[in-house]
């Protein structure tokens, strides 16, 4: 592909008519890698180039970004090309993420049936199938032979990325089972298709969501499911690597929001910086704010603090000890949500298995804290006074109510915010960590007074 580029960028766009021949087939996806590396207007050349039936195939592999300024570029009449003979999940997908004018401009390109279709999909909720659905699949009748399904499928040829499962309906559309296409092959002709059905089909239904497909996709291993509306009428299909770039998608929103951010609504690498920095600001703020409270805490225990400044030399070892655990938790508890493995039901069992894992959590790192206190007083590496052993004993029993709550707060955060109709990646780590930060000064200062009271304080 080097040299094709090489050669290109000369002006000879020649190689590109060949690349889909029997002798140098290239995927389209390899293709698109390599038009989207040109410059623009190169790009654009390159792809009108391309052999007429290789042109939608390449042009679905594109980014949006590209796929837009490409379309932009050319004519009406090859730009209606391309966007008619993209697969109707592909061209929803783009179309979906046209804005205003420019929608209803493309929109004009297409066929009296593409428009349609297009219109009918803008009507369903942002998060359902339909948007990812393709209305291009093969179906046949339950009453014909092999043979006759065969020669059906011959004539009316469906060549498309689903083509490897075939749907039997019966005379008003509705879906009545699948049957994959070794089965035809495998079958005697003269066999009937209602003898060779097994008579279970799993379907989605139109008004499905996308997080319910993956979980078909996962239960039933497969690599495309059928779409039924109403009265289990056939009305496309589904495949998995459309799935998979939602879950992709979806995915990648989650681990942005738990770092602390707004999700991206582009690639890192294409998003403008001023866009980058909104983004980013707006929790920055949220969180600079909430560490406010810390200070406010700490302003509170001044006076402890004045005639104690050793337990000062903590703060940051007890904030962070809780804010770690914190996060872990939500982490844990996030992701079990999303894999379907607890629910807002198991609260309870949750909260019970967090207790535990806290206090022996916090009883771990309480003894290493008081090892390392009496470890350093007894070295003479640093002096904690006399009353060494309470300031252990402090920071033991700091450590074990801190970690708890730290591991209670980061596990009931996302399952409140479930319940409450919110997305559970908000309870951020950062989130998590900030919240326990002020919480566990308040635990920390609380028990060295009362621990401290007469001697130190």
């Amino acid at each position: 592909m080097k040299d094709v580029r090489a050669k290109i960028l000369k002006g000879d766009f020649s190689t590109l008519l060949g690349l889909d021949s029997d002798k140098n087939f290239v995927h389209p996806n390899d293709v698109a890698i390599l038009i989207g590396s040109l410059p623009l207007e190169v790009a654009t050349q390159s792809l009108i180039s391309l052999p007429k039936a290789s042109q939608a195939k390449v042009f679905a592999y594109l980014n949006f970004d590209w796929q837009l300024q490409i379309i932009k570029g050319i004519s009406k009449e090859k730009a209606s090309v391309i966007l008619n003979n993209l697969p109707s999940d592909d061209r929803f997908e783009f179309f979906s993420k046209l804005v205003g004018i420019e929608q209803s401009h493309f929109l004009e390109y297409l066929s009296e049936k593409n428009r349609a279709e297009t219109h009918d999909f803008f009507g369903y909720p942002t998060n359902s199938i339909a948007r990812l659905i393709n209305t291009e699949f093969s179906t046949i009748s339950r009453y014909m032979t092999v043979g006759e399904a065969i020669e059906h499928l011959r004539e009316h040829p469906n060549d498309t990325e689903a083509a490897n499962v075939i749907y039997v309906i019966d005379e008003e559309g509705k879906l009545v089972d699948d049957i994959p296409i070794r089965k035809l092959v495998l079958n005697e002709s003269y066999k009937s298709i209602e003898s060779i059905l097994d008579g279970f089909c799993v379907s989605l239904n139109i008004e499905d969501t996308k997080e319910i497909a993956i979980d078909k996709f996962k239960e039933y291993d497969r690599d495309v499911l059928p779409v039924v509306g109403d009265k289990n009428v056939l009305i496309g299909v589904l495949t998995a690597d459309d799935v998979l770039d939602f879950a992709e998608q979806r995915d990648t929103e989650d681990i942005q929001k738990f770092g602390g951010l707004e999700s991206l609504d582009f690639p890192y690498v294409k998003t403008p910086i001023l866009t980058l920095i909104k983004k980013r600001a707006g929790w920055l703020i949220v969180l600079f704010l909430s560490e406010m409270l810390t200070a406010s805490a700490m302003g509170y225990f001044d006076e402890e603090i004045s005639k104690a400044v050793v337990l000062a030399l903590f703060i940051p070892l007890i904030i962070s000890s809780g804010g770690n655990s914190g996060s872990q938790a939500a982490t844990l508890i996030i992701r079990a949500m999303a894999l379907k493995e607890i629910s807002f039901s198991d609260w309870w069992f949750v909260m019970k298995r967090e207790f535990s894992s806290g206090i022996v959590l916090g009883i771990i790192l309480g003894a290493i804290g008081f090892i390392r206190i009496v470890v350093w007083q007894h070295l003479h590496w640093f002096n904690y006074s006399e009353h060494y052993l309470l300031v252990a004993t402090t920071i033991f029993f700091s450590l074990i109510g801190i970690v708890m709550w730290g591991t209670l707060s980061g596990s009931m955060i996302p399952i409140a915010l479930k319940k409450l109709g919110f997305d559970p990646a908000t309870s951020s780590a950062p989130f998590v960590a900030t919240l326990v930060d002020v919480t566990g000064l308040i635990i920390y200062f609380s028990i060295a007074a009362f621990l401290l009271k007469g001697t130190l304080l």
